[in-house]
């Protein structure tokens, strides 16, 4: 019976885009990298046909190229030509590749599982986000290829044979489903099945969606929109996680230094590298945060905002997003409360000169006689 279930549905045509997500810097100038690659200096062509020109209000609007790739094999399936850079302002760049595939559950697993461990694959678009840094290192305020990195993979498939629609897929393939979408090719507890195809969207009777923290499952033979809502959504992850490391780092690096300040300091004569590097934090932090959290709106298409929503509940942004905000009121409460104990401290040495400077004319009044 098992064995029957794999033959009767079989992938005639589709596509699996891995995605890898980096930062390389606090702020680029989009303007400035679109004339450098122009120029040849680095070897891609950009790409002026963006996907999902309509509904997609970016701020400003990501610069996309493409590079030629010599094929890459992973397990039983190889890389098509060609790989796609997608920079944004505020420092994120995806790589995506695209592996064409075929055949049924099976295959789907084993490649799912085989692409989750592409150490090849990884390494290549390492070396293509570090080419394109020092391309670009000009246009790029802090730059630096983080070691934080996001990867996704997202099914795509346009022709298939099953003997069920594409309505029944969710409750007649869910097992199978699920093991893609989790890279498992052991079989899943009905709870962890339940959990992986519970974010499912369709917006006609003939597509299907489903989106999972590891992957995006979807039965669609046009679904450019939706995958750019899944880059930008992974992109944002990564953003996120990064920001949250760097405030994590920077609340450490700030408590060390109050306890070791300069004489000067504890004097409140000095303001302090160590102020100064608070409020520079708690400044970049701030910036990062609200250019991650603006850069896009979806207008006018509910469906896409719906995916958005789907994809941001997968990835809990909503948590990350709070963290993020507890810490940076963090950073900016702890600045204010140095900047403010330094104030009173040098009130209180002013207090200290001006007995002393009293003393010292009552003294001298009377030595002075």
């Amino acid at each position: 019976m098992e064995t029957k279930r794999y033959v009767e549905f079989q992938v005639r045509k589709g596509v699996c885009f891995m995605l890898y997500v980096y930062d390389l810097g606090l702020e680029v100038d989009l303007d400035q990298c679109r004339r450098s690659i122009s120029a040849g200096s680095l070897n891609g062509d950009l790409k002026t046909n963006r996907r999902a020109p309509r509904y997609f209000d970016y701020r400003p609007a990501p610069l996309r190229m493409t590079q030629a790739i010599s094929p890459i094999t992973v397990g039983a399936s190889t890389t098509s030509d060609p790989v796609e850079i997608v920079l944004y302002d505020f420092g994120g760049v995806s790589v995506t590749y695209a592996v064409p595939f075929q055949g049924g559950w099976a295959d789907l697993r084993t490649l799912s599982a085989a692409l989750c461990e592409a150490e090849e694959l990884k390494t290549d678009s390492l070396r293509r986000v570090t080419e394109l840094l020092e391309s670009i290192r000009p246009a790029v305020k802090k730059p630096g290829v983080s070691d934080f990195v996001e990867d996704y993979l997202i099914f795509q498939i346009e022709e298939f044979d099953a003997a069920c629609p594409v309505s029944q897929l969710n409750e007649r393939y869910a097992a199978e489903m699920a093991q893609v979408l989790r890279a498992e090719t052991q079989a899943l507890s009905d709870g962890e099945i339940a959990d992986a195809i519970s974010c499912r969207i369709g917006f006609g009777p003939d597509d299907v969606a489903l989106i999972d923290w590891n992957a995006a499952l979807a039965f669609d033979r046009d679904m450019d929109d939706v995958r750019a809502v899944l880059e930008y959504a992974t992109v944002e992850l990564l953003e996120l996680r990064f920001l949250d490391h760097q405030l994590d780092a920077s609340l450490d690096r700030s408590y060390e230094r109050i306890l070791r300040r300069t004489p000067l300091e504890m004097l409140g004569l000095s303001r302090g590298s160590g102020l100064r590097q608070i409020g520079q934090f708690q400044v970049d932090g701030a910036i990062l945060f609200e250019r991650v959290s603006n850069a896009i709106k979806l207008l006018g298409d509910q469906y896409l905002a719906r995916v958005y929503r789907l994809a941001s509940q997968r990835f809990h942004l909503s948590e990350w997003n709070a963290g993020i905000l507890r810490k940076l009121e963090a950073v900016d409460n702890l600045y204010e409360k140095i900047s403010d104990r330094n104030a009173n401290r040098r009130l209180e040495i002013l207090e200290w000169i001006i007995i002393l400077l009293i003393a010292f004319e009552i003294v001298w009044s009377f030595v002075g006689k």
